[in-house]
């Protein structure tokens, strides 16, 4: 069964196993091409380290002299001699660079609401980082190095979340990260095993590190880009390649755990259906179903057809399936891009040319944190009317709630009112931010992605989406108990993990702690670790 499973998944991807993060303490290069998710929240958690390869550091070196031509010869270049947004027109002189650096990120860094999880402030940096090294942003080498640095001692500005419009990049929390590279503000270090708040320049000095003083365009190198929105979402496409096999598993459960039928998982029907997502998660459920003790004791039986939410699960799963590999797609393609402006281009002579455009625009992420959003919502919504049927006697055939007094004693009732007042959340988040356009600075950004909101609020999707399968295992593996026969042998591995997160029902009790806990294991990639 292993052997299916490591197969079977790796044909959606690779990197569907948290297992597959760097290994402990590797060295990742940070050249602007070749990050992956999965390496870059490695370095954020402090399982491996980064640092700036040399080709990357010369092809830095290459466009930030071309920047310091300009500065010499006096040219009117946009970010680099002139003010910002609606305030291009605004020459600046030569010695007043530096300060005009410093003054952007102190005047955007005025970001509000709650502060950013400090691993997450450091996946920013990680993908900002990564930016620049592309060697087309005009920052000097010693900006990423700066940046690595902190990042490898664990040094994360604090950040509040709300500020970034998700076009001219993740302004404000960018600027508020910049401040705490400026040694300005406050930052989180993680010492003797937690987070500790401490002045940024105290940090700074205590890992022997100086605080950067900006020269023309870092400023704006730095904050004008999509990272805050890259790092969200890097969190949530791994969050989901996790839940989409975990909404499979459950559905296996909960199928055996009412004696449905195994027949619309026939690879024949899905053949018939060549999506790919639907087969994969067909696939899935077939082998978690495969030598059903449970199949075989009502193979006679009068039930012809089960309800929708255990009949077309594969036609549900399966589409988000498909969704996140092309997020992931997309999501790749932005970690390893330079998404600030203006972009610095110098050719193999060494003549180079400095242009205006927009990739700091976010509206790819946006569109793909939307999806995820409503995909979120449809996975749970599902998986709450198979909790709703194995409360019902009439499809479980046993007392209602899973109750063992019923009307003494409430049972699982309340669970499922949990999934579904859960639901009721997601329906909100699934809420498109991307419709979303509010014009600033004067018209001259008229027209933004919201995509800083839309990756935020499609993390908080996944992780409610992971609660909702909870509380489905949780009921499922109840009703399991009250049956005589061996489920599947894939069901019963993945019954036996949730006991040792959950125990048996043996009469009233708070669920609290043990479904957080379960929802939190689900997360953690425990229900895939089971098998291999």
């Amino acid at each position: 069964m292993k052997t299916f499973w490591k197969t079977s998944l790796m044909t959606l991807d690779d990197s569907i196993w948290p297992t597959s993060l760097a290994s402990p303490m590797a060295e990742i290069a940070i050249d602007g091409n070749s990050l992956t998710l999965e390496s870059a929240l490695a370095i954020a958690r402090g399982s491996a380290t980064a640092f700036l390869p040399v080709p990357s550091r010369e092809k830095m070196q290459h466009s930030r002299d071309a920047v310091e031509n300009v500065v010499d010869s006096n040219e009117v270049v946009y970010g680099i001699n002139t003010g910002f947004g609606a305030l291009s027109s605004v020459s600046i002189e030569k010695d007043e660079l530096e300060a005009l650096q410093a003054n952007l990120v102190r005047s955007h860094a005025c970001g509000i609401g709650e502060r950013m999880d400090p691993e997450i402030v450091l996946l920013m940096m990680i993908i900002r980082a990564n930016s620049l090294a592309r060697g087309v942003s005009g920052a000097r080498p010693e900006v990423v190095e700066l940046i690595l640095s902190m990042v490898n001692s664990r040094i994360a500005p604090i950040v509040p979340r709300i500020g970034s419009l998700g076009a001219s990049g993740d302004l404000a929390p960018l600027s508020h990260m910049t401040l705490g590279m400026m040694g300005e503000g406050e930052c989180q270090r993680f010492v003797s095993g937690e987070w500790q708040l401490t002045e940024a320049s105290v940090a700074l000095s205590e890992e022997g590190l100086k605080p950067i003083r900006l020269q023309a365009k870092e400023g704006l190198s730095l904050i004008n880009g999509t990272s805050q929105m890259c790092a969200y979402l890097t969190c949530t496409v791994l969050n989901m390649e996790t839940l989409s096999f975990a909404a499979d598993a459950s559905i296996a459960c909960s199928l055996e755990a009412i004696r449905g039928s195994h027949k619309p998982f026939d690879k024949r029907i899905h053949d018939s259906r060549p999506q790919f997502g639907q087969s994969i998660s067909a696939a899935r459920i077939s082998e978690l179903l495969s030598n059903s003790e449970i199949m075989l004791s009502h193979a006679d039986c009068d039930r012809v057809q089960d309800a929708y939410c255990f009949r077309c699960s594969p036609q549900v799963h399966g589409p988000v399936i498909e969704m996140l590999r092309e997020v992931r797609r997309i999501l790749e393609v932005e970690i390893n891009s330079a998404t600030d402006n203006p972009l610095v281009f110098v050719d193999e002579d060494g003549g180079a040319e400095i242009i205006s455009g927009g990739n700091f625009h976010g509206q790819n992420l946006s569109l793909a944190s939307d999806s995820i959003a409503i995909a979120c919502h449809e996975l749970a919504s599902i998986s709450e009317r198979r909790i709703n049927q194995l409360m019902d006697p009439n499809w479980s055939g046993q007392e209602a709630f899973l109750a063992k007094n019923e009307g003494l004693e409430s049972g699982l009732m309340i669970v499922q009112y949990v999934a579904a007042a859960v639901i009721a959340e997601l329906h909100l988040l699934a809420n498109p931010a991307s419709t979303s356009n509010v014009p600033v600075s004067m018209g001259k950004e008229d027209h933004v992605s919201m995509g800083a909101t839309g990756t935020y609020r499609a993390l908080q999707s996944s992780i409610l989406l992971a609660q909702v399968l909870a509380n489905e295992l949780v009921c499922s593996t109840e009703a399991l108990d009250g049956i005589a026969e061996s489920p599947g042998a894939g069901v019963a591995n993945i019954a036996d993990w949730v006991r040792g997160h959950v125990g048996r029902l043996d009469g009233d009790r708070s669920l609290t702690k043990e479904c957080e806990n379960l929802s939190m294991a689900i997360l953690d990639g425990g229900i895939t670790s089971i098998f291999g």
